[in-house]
């Protein structure tokens, strides 16, 4: 048995969703990479964001060296630099510079001095692949700030490690409070994403810049846990950095380069700020002028300064601020892969129309894309965007292939097969839903209507050929037209005889009652087609209808080389030999009364009853009846009154009305029951009013 539609979309979905969930799990760096830039065009959907006020930057900007000369300044300068800034009531000063040449030794002295005074400053260097001297008392330096407390049972670090360091001179690393890396490493695009907070050297973890400025403006030490896959957690206070297991904190930028409150470092060497202006604050001292800064590209700003980098880090952590990519987001992320394929297949099973399928996987893309942002947005969720989309576009592709190349195959073929005698509306429902077709043959209760010319083979031998083709087809055209619209079916054309069967090969209500309106809908063409016969010379053209409704065997029929939708059955036979009737008693259309049985009351009023007949070829009598348009109420009282006595033996009395209604009326029934009243003239001993037809 074929599986229904809802059932083959759902493994489409499901199928779609493992592909991608698969890809997902691989994590190649083509789809990684345009990962990374759909998030980046979420960042910038966003907007900016304001930092903590009490993140602040004192910029060697083009301003300080305009007024102050180039860099590297006078040691001296950098000094005042650091004097001024606890003056205006700087917490923690970090220094994204390095100092490790040393310099003429009253500046080195005088620099050293100004940072032990303050107690409060950071210094920075940087490791390297490439091989730096270090002197000894450098290591010694480097050796106290360790500052990362391992989390117990650790064995080993999984970090990348560095070869070498370049450090600050002594004096001024030994005045420092602490210190940390500011390496920046790029993703493999060249974009700045992450910030790398904790680094190897010589087998001892190392804290990044903005981590040991935040040790120190907090006065809480940061904790590391450590997997055996990497970091696990990293912890400052009761603050969780949410770092990956390399140890990376994605960055939640908040804006373009100068986001951050900034000062010229040359207004606080010159003491033009106002007083108290930096209280509290944790103030990053970097370059920012083009030349010596070093110039960054973010999902933001294509040149943003590296000291606005680690001022971005800190701000995260102050204002606890993450974007948050854990097992949870890991969890959702799956969902969603999931999830959005299944629900597509879903309602795309609904529907088979190319361009409400295109509207639906566009409102599909529609729905997660605003989840995703929404999710972001609100809730600082870095989920992934491309990812989903692989599932919901591959769910979409694989419904409209299978629509394409299977369903769209199968349309074609059952629209071939049943367009030319099934009506256009049927022939949608079929290739609507195919599983209420059944092509084997089943029995089925049908109502069967045969039509037939009357004397056509004297109006064949009055026409030439081609007028006779041209006539036949004229008639045939309309009178098929109206039985399709009437949702019949046209099984086949036998010469000028037609046969259409109703109920079949779908299911539909009121099968005998569309039959019976089938019949005069061919009576009332038959008047149009015999206007336009006249007019081109053509002889005009009577036609029987019979109507039988019954059991029958249905469905297609002959070989794998040709076959045929048909009927077949005592049904059938019936039908025809109601339709031969028609030429004995003069009438237009002839119904069983399983037909008549059937019909809803009083909807046909020009029904009358005919006669009790024992067609060739049935041992059982059936009633028949005459369906007309409309009938004289009073003919047909008077008919039955006349056929009472027929049946009863009393064929003079019967005689006399059936003779008076056929010169009254001009009603051919009457006039032939009038004349088979002279030929029994007697009533058989066996005599039951039942009148057995000797041809077909």
């Amino acid at each position: 048995m074929r599986p229904s539609r809802a059932l083959i979309f759902l493994g489409i979905g499901v199928l779609s969703a493992a592909i991608a969930l698969a890809l997902y799990a691989g994590r190649t760096e083509f789809l990684t990479a345009i990962d990374l830039k759909l998030r980046d065009v979420r960042l910038r959907l966003r907007g900016d964001l304001r930092p903590p006020e009490n993140v602040v930057i004192a910029a060697i900007d083009s301003k300080s060296i305009n007024e102050l000369g180039r860099w590297p300044w006078d040691r001296r300068v950098t000094a005042k630099l650091i004097e001024r800034l606890s003056l205006y009531g700087a917490k923690t000063t970090a220094l994204d510079i390095v100092f490790s040449e040393p310099s003429q030794s009253q500046e080195d002295m005088a620099l050293a001095k100004a940072i032990r005074k303050s107690g409060n400053v950071v210094a920075g260097y940087f490791f390297r692949h490439e091989e730096e001297a270090v002197a000894e008392p450098e290591l010694i330096q480097l050796s106290k700030i360790k500052v990362l407390r391992i989390g117990e049972g650790v064995t080993g670090v999984p970090f990348e490690s560095y070869p070498y360091v370049e450090m600050n001179i002594p004096p001024v690393a030994g005045a420092a409070s602490s210190a940390g890396f500011f390496n920046i490493v790029p993703d493999g695009d060249g974009i700045v994403r992450q910030a790398v907070q904790v680094m190897l050297y010589d087998g001892d973890v190392y804290p990044s810049l903005p981590l040991a400025a935040l040790r120190h403006y907090m006065g809480a030490e940061p904790v590391l846990d450590i997997a055996p896959y990497g970091a696990e957690r990293l912890l400052i206070g009761d603050t969780l950095i949410p770092v990956d297991e390399s140890g990376r904190l994605t960055l939640n930028y908040y804006g373009k380069g100068g986001a951050f409150r900034t000062v010229p470092a040359v207004d606080v060497i010159k003491g033009r700020l106002l007083p108290g202006a930096l209280d509290g604050a944790l103030v990053f001292v970097g370059p920012s002028e083009i030349g010596i800064a070093d110039l960054r590209p973010t999902p933001l700003d294509p040149v943003s300064p590296g000291v606005e980098i680690h001022a971005t880090v800190a701000a995260n952590v102050i204002g606890k601020r993450f974007l948050i990519r854990d097992g949870r987001v890991l969890m959702l992320e799956i969902l969603f892969i999931a999830l959005f394929p299944l629900a597509l297949t879903s309602a795309l099973s609904l529907f088979r129309k190319t361009l409400t399928a295109l509207a639906l996987f566009a409102v599909t893309l529609g729905l997660y894309t605003g989840l995703n942002f929404l999710l972001f947005n609100k809730f600082l969720l870095n989920t992934s965007v491309v990812f989903p989309f692989i599932s919901i576009s591959l769910s979409y592709l694989g419904s409209e292939a299978y629509r394409n190349f299977v369903e769209e195959r199968q349309s074609r073929f059952l629209k071939k097969a049943f367009s030319s005698y099934v009506s256009p509306e049927l022939v949608g429902e079929i290739i609507k839903d195919p599983d209420k077709l059944k092509l084997g043959g089943e029995k089925r209760l049908i109502t069967v209507l045969f039509s037939d010319i009357r004397g056509f083979t004297t109006i064949s031998e009055r026409l030439a050929p081609e007028n006779l083709v041209l006539l036949l087809n004229q008639y045939l055209g309309p009178m098929t037209d109206v039985i399709l619209s009437r949702k019949g079916t046209l099984d086949k054309y036998i010469g000028d005889a037609i046969m259409a069967i109703f109920n079949a090969p779908l299911l539909i209500k009121d099968h005998p009652a569309l039959a019976c309106s089938t019949a005069l809908d061919m009576s009332k063409k038959l008047k149009g087609l015999n206007e336009g016969f006249r007019a081109k010379g053509f002889p005009e053209i009577n036609i029987g209808i019979g109507i039988n409704t019954g059991d029958a065997i249905v469905g297609n029929m002959g070989t794998d080389i040709r076959f045929d939708f048909t009927a077949i059955g005592d049904t059938v036979n019936l039908a025809s030999r109601l339709e031969g009737l028609c030429k004995l008693y003069g009438t237009r259309t002839i119904v069983s009364e399983s037909t008549v049985s059937a019909l809803p009351p009083d909807v046909f009023p020009g029904l009358r009853e005919l006669d009790l007949i024992k067609v060739k070829g049935k041992d059982k009598p059936v009633v028949i009846y005459e369906l007309l348009e409309e009938i004289d109420p009073a003919l047909r009282e008077r008919f039955a009154s006349a056929l009472r006595l027929y049946r009863e033996g009393r064929f003079k009395e019967a005689r006399e009305i059936f003779n008076a209604l056929g010169d009254e009326y001009k009603d051919n029934p009457s006039r032939m029951f009038a004349s088979r009243c002279d030929e029994i003239k007697q009533a058989p001993p066996d005599w039951a009013g039942v009148y057995e037809a000797k041809a077909k």
